[in-house]
C-alpha cells in the first residue's frame, strides 16, 4: 500500500509539473516511476511465491486471471527474480544519476559516488551471474 501511494504521489506531482520540466527531468520522473512498478511486480511475486513454496498451495487452477508464473516459481527461480530485480532497479538508478550529469562537469565529490555507483551497479551483475552459475551447476548435477 506505500508503494501504491508513493507511486501516485509521484505520478500527480510529475504530471502537475509537466510543462515546467526539461527533457531529461521528464526522462527522469519516468524511470522513477518504471523503477516503483519493478519494486511493485517484485514484491506480488516475492509474497506469492513465497505463500506457495513455505506455507501452502493457492487452488486458483484454470481461472483466467491466474499468473503464468504462480505455481511454477520455486526458491530458485525466486532468487534469479530478486536479483534480476535488483540489477534493473540499480541500472536505473545508474541512469538517473548519468542524466543528472550537467554537460560532463562534475566535481570530485560527483565522480566518486558515480564511480561507487557503477561499482555497485557491477556487483550487482556479477553476483547474478554467480547465481545462475550456480543454479546451472547445481541442476546439472541434479540430472547426473
Amino acid at each position: 500500500m506505500l508503494l501504491l501511494v508513493t507511486f501516485a504521489s509521484e505520478f500527480f506531482h510529475r504530471l502537475g509539473d509537466i510543462t515546467s520540466l526539461s527533457e531529461g527531468e521528464i526522462i527522469v520522473g519516468i524511470l522513477s516511476l518504471i523503477d516503483m512498478a519493478l519494486i511493485g511486480n517484485l514484491l506480488l511475486i516475492i509474497i506469492f511465491s513465497g505463500y506457495e513454496n513455505f506455507v501452502s498451495k493457492i487452488d486458483t487452477a484454470g481461472h483466467e486471471d491466474r499468473p503464468e508464473w504462480m505455481g511454477h516459481v520455486d526458491f530458485s527461480d525466486l532468487k534469479m527474480k530478486v536479483i534480476g530485480s535488483i540489477v534493473a532497479i540499480s541500472a536505473i538508478e545508474l541512469l538517473k544519476s548519468f542524466m543528472h550529469m550537467n554537460g560532463g562537469e562534475l566535481n570530485a565529490a560527483d565522480n566518486v559516488e558515480l564511480a561507487w555507483k557503477v561499482g555497485i551497479h557491477l556487483t550487482f551483475v556479477l553476483s547474478g551471474v554467480l547465481f545462475a552459475l550456480m543454479d546451472w551447476l547445481g541442476e546439472k548435477r541434479k540430472s547426473h
